[in-house]
Protein backbone atom coordinates (compact mmCIF):
# COMPACT_ATOMS: atom_id res chain seq x y z
CA UNK A 1 0.00 0.00 0.00
CA UNK A 2 2.76 2.09 1.00
CA UNK A 3 4.33 1.76 -2.78
CA UNK A 4 1.04 2.21 -4.03
CA UNK A 5 0.70 5.71 -2.22
CA UNK A 6 3.84 6.62 -3.49
CA UNK A 7 3.54 6.14 -6.60
CA UNK A 8 -0.12 7.42 -7.19
CA UNK A 9 1.84 10.79 -5.36
CA UNK A 10 4.54 11.02 -7.90
CA UNK A 11 1.65 10.77 -10.84
CA UNK A 12 -0.27 13.22 -9.26
CA UNK A 13 2.84 15.73 -9.43
CA UNK A 14 3.78 14.84 -13.02
CA UNK A 15 -0.26 15.45 -13.78
CA UNK A 16 0.11 18.95 -12.07
CA UNK A 17 3.48 20.12 -14.62
CA UNK A 18 1.79 18.62 -17.33
CA UNK A 19 -1.11 20.56 -16.60
CA UNK A 20 0.32 23.97 -15.20
CA UNK A 21 4.22 23.70 -16.46
CA UNK A 22 4.10 21.46 -19.73
CA UNK A 23 7.44 22.79 -20.61
CA UNK A 24 9.06 21.27 -17.92
CA UNK A 25 6.99 18.39 -17.38
CA UNK A 26 9.25 16.17 -19.17
CA UNK A 27 12.57 17.48 -17.99
CA UNK A 28 11.68 17.20 -14.52
CA UNK A 29 10.29 13.71 -14.79
CA UNK A 30 13.50 11.88 -13.56
CA UNK A 31 14.05 14.35 -10.69
CA UNK A 32 10.62 13.96 -9.83
CA UNK A 33 10.46 9.93 -9.26
CA UNK A 34 14.13 10.22 -7.91
CA UNK A 35 12.70 12.34 -5.04
CA UNK A 36 9.59 9.32 -4.20
CA UNK A 37 12.43 6.78 -4.75
CA UNK A 38 14.39 8.30 -1.87
CA UNK A 39 10.63 8.95 0.27
CA UNK A 40 10.18 5.06 -0.42
CA UNK A 41 13.57 4.54 0.75
CA UNK A 42 13.20 6.21 3.78
CA UNK A 43 10.37 4.91 5.08
CA UNK A 44 11.70 1.40 4.68
CA UNK A 45 14.37 2.24 6.94
CA UNK A 46 17.83 4.24 5.05
CA UNK A 47 19.26 7.06 7.07
CA UNK A 48 18.67 9.41 4.24
CA UNK A 49 18.34 13.04 5.14
CA UNK A 50 15.18 13.82 4.14
CA UNK A 51 16.02 18.09 4.14
CA UNK A 52 19.06 17.06 1.68
CA UNK A 53 17.09 15.03 -0.66
CA UNK A 54 14.04 17.01 -0.85
CA UNK A 55 16.58 20.16 -1.67
CA UNK A 56 18.31 18.02 -4.02
CA UNK A 57 14.99 17.90 -5.90
CA UNK A 58 14.58 21.64 -6.04
CA UNK A 59 17.82 22.46 -7.09
CA UNK A 60 17.43 20.09 -9.91
CA UNK A 61 14.25 21.85 -10.32
CA UNK A 62 15.59 25.66 -10.97
CA UNK A 63 17.46 25.64 -13.74
CA UNK A 64 13.96 24.66 -15.72
CA UNK A 65 12.05 27.03 -13.88
CA UNK A 66 14.37 29.65 -14.38
CA UNK A 67 15.04 28.81 -18.05
CA UNK A 68 11.31 28.16 -19.00
CA UNK A 69 9.18 31.05 -16.44
CA UNK A 70 11.62 33.74 -15.51
CA UNK A 71 13.92 34.31 -18.38
CA UNK A 72 12.83 32.22 -21.24
CA UNK A 73 15.49 34.06 -23.49
CA UNK A 74 18.04 32.35 -22.17
CA UNK A 75 16.58 28.58 -22.20
CA UNK A 76 19.40 27.60 -24.58
CA UNK A 77 22.57 27.61 -22.18
CA UNK A 78 25.75 25.66 -21.62
CA UNK A 79 25.49 23.11 -18.99
CA UNK A 80 28.15 25.41 -16.66
CA UNK A 81 25.57 27.91 -16.66
CA UNK A 82 22.38 25.43 -15.43
CA UNK A 83 24.76 24.00 -12.78
CA UNK A 84 25.81 27.99 -11.68
CA UNK A 85 21.69 27.97 -11.78
CA UNK A 86 21.44 24.84 -10.09
CA UNK A 87 24.07 25.89 -7.28
CA UNK A 88 21.85 29.30 -6.34
CA UNK A 89 19.13 27.53 -5.32
CA UNK A 90 20.27 27.01 -1.46
CA UNK A 91 21.42 30.54 -1.82
CA UNK A 92 19.23 32.51 -3.12
CA UNK A 93 16.13 30.63 -1.81
CA UNK A 94 13.49 31.00 -4.85
CA UNK A 95 10.53 28.58 -3.78
CA UNK A 96 10.49 30.22 -0.42
CA UNK A 97 9.60 28.19 2.81
CA UNK A 98 8.16 25.46 0.07
CA UNK A 99 11.18 23.07 0.35
CA UNK A 100 11.49 23.10 4.30
CA UNK A 101 7.98 22.56 4.77
CA UNK A 102 7.58 19.66 2.42
CA UNK A 103 10.42 18.30 4.23
CA UNK A 104 9.50 18.61 7.75
CA UNK A 105 6.01 17.17 6.73
CA UNK A 106 7.63 14.22 5.01
CA UNK A 107 10.64 13.76 8.06
CA UNK A 108 7.67 13.90 10.58
CA UNK A 109 5.15 11.95 8.49
CA UNK A 110 7.70 9.40 7.38
CA UNK A 111 8.83 8.75 10.79
CA UNK A 112 4.99 7.55 12.01
CA UNK A 113 4.94 5.56 8.71
CA UNK A 114 7.91 3.68 9.28
CA UNK A 115 6.95 2.97 12.91
CA UNK A 116 3.92 1.78 11.14
CA UNK A 117 6.02 -0.74 9.10
CA UNK A 118 8.43 -1.71 11.57
CA UNK A 119 5.43 -2.56 13.83
CA UNK A 120 3.74 -4.73 11.34
CA UNK A 121 6.62 -6.24 10.96
CA UNK A 122 7.30 -7.32 14.21
CA UNK A 123 3.82 -8.54 14.49
CA UNK A 124 4.19 -10.84 11.64
CA UNK A 125 7.43 -12.08 13.32
CA UNK A 126 6.03 -12.96 16.56
CA UNK A 127 2.90 -14.26 14.86
CA UNK A 128 5.19 -16.66 12.73
CA UNK A 129 7.99 -17.60 15.78
CA UNK A 130 4.70 -19.06 17.83
CA UNK A 131 3.23 -20.74 14.76
CA UNK A 132 5.08 -23.88 15.21
CA UNK A 133 5.07 -25.23 19.30
CA UNK A 134 7.66 -27.17 20.67
CA UNK A 135 5.88 -29.58 23.18
CA UNK A 136 6.88 -30.55 26.18
CA UNK A 137 7.07 -34.15 26.76
CA UNK A 138 4.77 -34.33 29.58
CA UNK A 139 2.24 -32.22 27.57
CA UNK A 140 2.87 -34.75 24.23
CA UNK A 141 1.87 -37.51 26.75
CA UNK A 142 -1.28 -35.41 28.37
CA UNK A 143 -2.74 -34.55 24.69
CA UNK A 144 -2.10 -38.81 23.80
CA UNK A 145 -4.20 -39.21 27.47
CA UNK A 146 -6.73 -36.81 26.37
CA UNK A 147 -7.26 -37.40 22.82
CA UNK A 148 -6.60 -41.54 22.45
CA UNK A 149 -6.61 -43.24 25.40
CA UNK A 150 -10.40 -43.89 25.40
CA UNK A 151 -10.05 -45.68 21.83
CA UNK A 152 -8.12 -48.44 23.99
CA UNK A 153 -11.80 -48.88 25.95
CA UNK A 154 -13.35 -48.75 22.38
CA UNK A 155 -15.12 -45.34 22.77
CA UNK A 156 -14.00 -43.33 19.62
CA UNK A 157 -17.02 -40.86 19.75
CA UNK A 158 -16.58 -39.09 23.01
CA UNK A 159 -14.91 -35.99 23.32
CA UNK A 160 -12.95 -34.96 26.32
CA UNK A 161 -14.92 -33.14 29.12
CA UNK A 162 -14.70 -28.99 29.21
CA UNK A 163 -12.55 -28.96 32.59
CA UNK A 164 -10.47 -31.76 31.71
CA UNK A 165 -9.43 -29.91 27.91
CA UNK A 166 -8.55 -26.94 29.61
CA UNK A 167 -6.42 -28.41 32.26
CA UNK A 168 -4.16 -30.28 29.77
CA UNK A 169 -4.05 -27.13 27.30
CA UNK A 170 -3.84 -24.36 29.54
CA UNK A 171 -0.33 -26.05 30.52
CA UNK A 172 0.54 -27.17 26.78
CA UNK A 173 0.01 -23.04 25.93
CA UNK A 174 1.41 -21.68 29.37
CA UNK A 175 4.07 -20.18 26.80
CA UNK A 176 1.84 -18.52 24.92
CA UNK A 177 0.17 -17.40 27.49
CA UNK A 178 3.13 -15.43 28.69
CA UNK A 179 3.02 -13.66 25.74
CA UNK A 180 -0.81 -12.38 26.12
CA UNK A 181 0.52 -8.94 28.16
CA UNK A 182 2.74 -8.52 25.67
CA UNK A 183 0.85 -8.76 22.98
CA UNK A 184 -2.13 -6.50 24.25
CA UNK A 185 0.45 -3.59 24.46
CA UNK A 186 1.31 -4.23 20.82
CA UNK A 187 -2.30 -3.64 19.92
CA UNK A 188 -3.04 -1.07 22.33
CA UNK A 189 0.19 0.87 20.33
CA UNK A 190 -0.56 0.12 17.37
CA UNK A 191 -4.15 1.93 17.93
CA UNK A 192 -2.28 4.70 19.93
CA UNK A 193 0.32 5.52 16.64
CA UNK A 194 -2.70 5.14 14.34
CA UNK A 195 -5.05 8.09 16.01
CA UNK A 196 -1.90 9.75 15.97
CA UNK A 197 -1.66 9.76 11.80
CA UNK A 198 -3.49 12.90 11.10
CA UNK A 199 -2.51 16.27 9.80
CA UNK A 200 1.29 16.86 9.54
CA UNK A 201 1.57 13.05 10.76
CA UNK A 202 -0.68 11.72 8.00
CA UNK A 203 1.64 10.05 5.27
CA UNK A 204 -0.69 9.61 2.71
CA UNK A 205 -2.12 13.51 3.17
CA UNK A 206 1.25 14.69 3.14
CA UNK A 207 2.02 12.62 0.04
CA UNK A 208 -0.82 13.40 -2.02
CA UNK A 209 -1.01 16.70 -1.25
CA UNK A 210 3.25 17.45 -2.45
CA UNK A 211 1.94 18.50 -6.02
CA UNK A 212 0.08 21.11 -4.49
CA UNK A 213 3.28 22.50 -3.05
CA UNK A 214 5.00 22.33 -6.25
CA UNK A 215 2.76 24.20 -7.79
CA UNK A 216 2.67 26.90 -5.26
CA UNK A 217 6.92 26.78 -4.70
CA UNK A 218 7.16 27.29 -8.70
CA UNK A 219 4.40 30.45 -8.64
CA UNK A 220 6.25 31.57 -5.80
CA UNK A 221 9.62 31.76 -8.25
CA UNK A 222 7.34 33.42 -10.95
CA UNK A 223 6.24 35.88 -8.59
CA UNK A 224 9.70 37.43 -7.54
CA UNK A 225 11.04 35.99 -11.30
CA UNK A 226 12.82 40.05 -11.82
CA UNK A 227 14.43 39.97 -8.37
CA UNK A 228 15.73 35.85 -8.84
CA UNK A 229 17.02 37.18 -12.52
CA UNK A 230 19.21 40.00 -10.91
CA UNK A 231 20.35 37.96 -8.32
CA UNK A 232 21.18 34.79 -10.90
CA UNK A 233 22.88 37.61 -13.20
CA UNK A 234 25.20 38.82 -10.43
CA UNK A 235 25.88 35.23 -9.35
CA UNK A 236 26.52 33.86 -12.58
CA UNK A 237 28.44 34.73 -15.69
CA UNK A 238 26.50 35.64 -18.64
CA UNK A 239 24.83 32.15 -20.61
CA UNK A 240 26.60 30.89 -23.77
CA UNK A 241 23.43 31.30 -26.19
CA UNK A 242 22.76 29.09 -29.25
CA UNK A 243 20.61 29.87 -31.78
CA UNK A 244 16.95 30.48 -30.25
CA UNK A 245 13.60 29.42 -31.22
CA UNK A 246 11.14 32.12 -30.84
CA UNK A 247 9.55 31.89 -27.62
CA UNK A 248 6.10 30.83 -26.68
CA UNK A 249 4.10 32.67 -24.71
CA UNK A 250 1.86 29.27 -24.04
CA UNK A 251 2.25 27.60 -20.94
CA UNK A 252 3.07 31.03 -18.81
CA UNK A 253 -0.23 30.56 -17.03
CA UNK A 254 0.31 28.61 -14.24
CA UNK A 255 -3.00 29.04 -12.45
CA UNK A 256 -4.30 26.82 -14.90
CA UNK A 257 -7.05 24.98 -13.49
CA UNK A 258 -6.10 21.48 -12.47
CA UNK A 259 -8.55 18.33 -12.04
CA UNK A 260 -7.93 17.40 -8.21
CA UNK A 261 -11.34 15.35 -7.56
CA UNK A 262 -9.24 13.49 -10.04
CA UNK A 263 -6.39 12.97 -8.20
CA UNK A 264 -7.82 11.91 -4.90
CA UNK A 265 -7.95 8.33 -4.22
CA UNK A 266 -11.07 6.43 -3.74
CA UNK A 267 -11.91 6.85 0.05
CA UNK A 268 -12.34 3.09 0.41
CA UNK A 269 -8.44 2.15 -0.76
CA UNK A 270 -7.52 5.29 1.01
CA UNK A 271 -4.20 4.56 3.39
CA UNK A 272 -6.39 5.76 6.79
CA UNK A 273 -9.66 3.56 5.79
CA UNK A 274 -7.51 0.66 5.75
CA UNK A 275 -5.28 0.86 8.46
CA UNK A 276 -8.35 1.74 10.72
CA UNK A 277 -10.18 -1.35 9.28
CA UNK A 278 -7.01 -3.33 9.76
CA UNK A 279 -7.34 -2.34 13.12
CA UNK A 280 -10.52 -2.66 14.01
CA UNK A 281 -9.69 -6.56 13.12
CA UNK A 282 -6.76 -7.48 14.83
CA UNK A 283 -9.10 -5.25 17.79
CA UNK A 284 -10.66 -8.75 18.39
CA UNK A 285 -7.83 -10.89 18.42
CA UNK A 286 -5.93 -9.01 21.70
CA UNK A 287 -6.70 -11.56 23.21
CA UNK A 288 -5.68 -14.60 21.18
CA UNK A 289 -2.64 -15.79 22.96
CA UNK A 290 -4.24 -15.53 26.82
CA UNK A 291 -7.56 -17.03 25.24
CA UNK A 292 -5.92 -19.62 22.65
CA UNK A 293 -6.20 -22.71 25.39
CA UNK A 294 -9.95 -21.94 26.24
CA UNK A 295 -10.62 -21.24 22.44
CA UNK A 296 -9.42 -24.36 21.45
CA UNK A 297 -11.38 -26.68 23.82
CA UNK A 298 -14.02 -24.61 23.15
CA UNK A 299 -14.60 -24.45 19.10
CA UNK A 300 -13.81 -28.22 18.33
CA UNK A 301 -11.67 -30.09 21.31
CA UNK A 302 -13.97 -30.79 24.25
CA UNK A 303 -17.74 -32.09 24.36
CA UNK A 304 -20.44 -29.96 24.85
CA UNK A 305 -22.45 -28.97 27.75
CA UNK A 306 -24.52 -32.27 29.09
CA UNK A 307 -22.72 -34.41 26.98
CA UNK A 308 -20.71 -37.25 28.21
CA UNK A 309 -17.01 -36.81 28.03
CA UNK A 310 -14.16 -38.40 28.88
CA UNK A 311 -12.55 -37.71 32.07
CA UNK A 312 -8.80 -38.93 31.52
CA UNK A 313 -10.57 -42.20 33.17
CA UNK A 314 -13.82 -42.70 32.10
CA UNK A 315 -16.93 -41.90 30.50
CA UNK A 316 -18.54 -38.99 32.36
CA UNK A 317 -22.09 -36.97 32.27
CA UNK A 318 -19.73 -34.13 34.40
CA UNK A 319 -16.36 -33.71 34.70
CA UNK A 320 -14.86 -32.72 38.44
CA UNK A 321 -11.36 -30.98 38.78
CA UNK A 322 -9.44 -33.54 41.07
Amino acid sequence: TFEVLMRQAENHTDVVLQASYQKIADPAAGSVGELFTDVGLFLLGSELNVDEFVQRFFDALLPLVYSHYINPGVSDTSPGYAECVRSLNRIIKPFGVVPDLLADQIATSGVSGKLLLQALHLGIEVINTTDHLQLSRECRRALLKMQYCPHCQGITHSKPCMGYCLNVMRGCLASMAEIDAHWREFVRSLEGLSARMHGSQDLEQVLLGAHTMLHDAIGQAQKNGPRLSAQVHKLCSPPIRKPAQSVSIQDTNSRVSIPLKALNRRSEYSLSVMRKDFLKTLRTFSTFYGGLADQMCLQELSSGDGLPCWNGTNIVKRFVSK
